[in-house]
């Protein structure tokens, strides 16, 4: 089937998709987890085979971390299909309206998008947060996974598929889309077929989407997550957060890659906090006023300090006073997530406001930046954009408005 076909199919399956009512889309998603969950042995075997390539290829140790499915994965990709049927349908939606002076009432009402593009890299498991995503939204979805997860997206999208013709919906819903790179030019060509592409993965997937795409695309940014340690910090509560935001899953977005210290407590602090991150089995990379309190910090070159690592390395400075932090941040920032440890209210709430990206955070991990942390279920992830969605992306911001204009006869004059 050629790409032009399976987006034809698509567009017809959105159609059906934008009429149901929650409780079908719900008992899609039910028997859409039911045949997942069935179908566990299957997906597991289908990924070893992408894995042992992956290694065979001398693949990086964080991308076969996001390549690799495991039951618990598996089962967390099942809660997620489920937690979905749970919330919401933001179909629907009255955003605002009101009735003018002449009686005609205006509302401004959320409906699904259509044809949702995903393009990304790697993990499986976006293979059901999205295909669940867009069904709930009341949106068709055509999902290009990487040729490294091609054995176990097939294993995955036939176990939604499966689940969707049992509750009675198209296949066609939710499509796997094979092929070379010209593929992929096809999706972005695709004006007037898909109706948003969505690029998840690293730098230069997202930056070929964006730049290359005629198609309208939500941006997922990458993650140069820093952590400010101010003058004001608890320093036990500073430890604890910077190794969860570090070491709990180094190879993902909302991950620590940078620790900022202020240099009050720097004498007092960083010592606690290299033994500690050693001790994690993180390798520390420091500007020279670092590399000065242990001989086990790597000096770093300054492109450090503007990448994402992925992987249990930590870039690290430290700076004089709230301003050079802020200074820092806004230099190399990717606008994901930026935290600070503090007891100083109004060092918090400067940083708060001043601070430009789709999440800030105040004595907490970044790690919480992910939809299932904020009781949105699954999420197609994290809008580092200013446009329709910024942060986690959810159900909401699977949908668009249309106005409905209600009257009684009345004309202009």
């Amino acid at each position: 089937m050629t790409f032009t076909e399976q987006a034809l199919r698509a567009k017809d399956a959105s159609r059906t998709l934008a009429t149901l009512t929650r409780a079908a889309k719900d008992a899609a998603l039910e028997s859409m987890a039911h045949a997942l969950s069935m179908a566990a042995g299957e997906v597991l075997a289908a990924n070893t085979l992408d894995v042992e390539a992956a290694r065979a290829a001398g693949t990086a140790e964080s991308l076969i971390d996001r390549l690799t499915l495991t039951p618990a994965r598996i089962g967390s990709m099942v809660a997620g299909l489920r937690s979905l049927a749970a919330l919401p349908d933001p179909v629907g939606d009255v955003v605002r309206g009101w009735t003018n002076a002449n009686g005609v009432r205006v509302r401004q009402v959320r409906v699904p998008l259509g044809v949702i593009g995903i393009i990304y890299e790697a993990r499986p498991n976006v293979t059901a947060d999205a295909g669940g995503i867009c069904l709930k939204s009341g949106n068709a979805a055509l999902l290009r996974g990487s040729s490294s997860a091609i054995n176990s997206n097939r294993a995955v999208v036939a176990a939604l598929q499966t689940g969707l013709v049992e509750a009675g919906l198209p296949a066609d819903a939710v499509q796997l889309v094979e092929g070379g790179r010209e593929v992929t030019a096809e999706m972005m060509a695709a004006r007037g077929l898909v109706d948003v592409l969505i690029p998840r993965g690293g730098a230069g997937l997202i930056n070929a989407v964006v730049e290359g795409s005629k198609v309208p695309v939500i941006e997922t940014g990458t993650g140069n997550c820093h952590l400010f340690v101010d003058a004001a910090a608890d320093q036990q509560m500073a430890i604890d957060i910077m190794l969860n935001a570090k070491v709990q899953r180094p190879s993902v977005c909302n991950a620590l890659e940078t620790l900022l210290v202020h240099a009050d407590i720097a004498a007092e602090f960083l010592p606690k906090a290299l033994a500690a991150l050693a001790d994690a089995g993180v390798t520390v990379h420091g500007t020279g006023a670092v590399v000065a309190y242990s001989d086990a910090v790597v000096l770093a070159d300054e492109d450090e300090f503007s990448e994402e690592y992925l992987s249990l390395d930590l870039a690290c400075d430290i700076v004089d006073s709230l301003d050079a932090a802020l200074a820092h941040i806004r230099r190399h920032t990717t606008g994901h997530s930026e935290t600070i440890i503090t007891e100083d209210r109004r060092a918090a709430e400067r940083f708060v406001a001043e601070v430009d990206a789709a999440a800030v955070l105040v004595n907490a991990s970044s790690r919480f930046v992910d939809g299932g942390e904020f009781g949105f279920g699954a999420e197609i992830g994290i809008s580092t954009q200013k446009l329709h969605a910024r942060g986690p992306m959810a159900l909401p911001e699977m949908t668009s408005t249309k106005y409905v204009i209600d009257g009684a006869g009345q004309t202009r004059g």
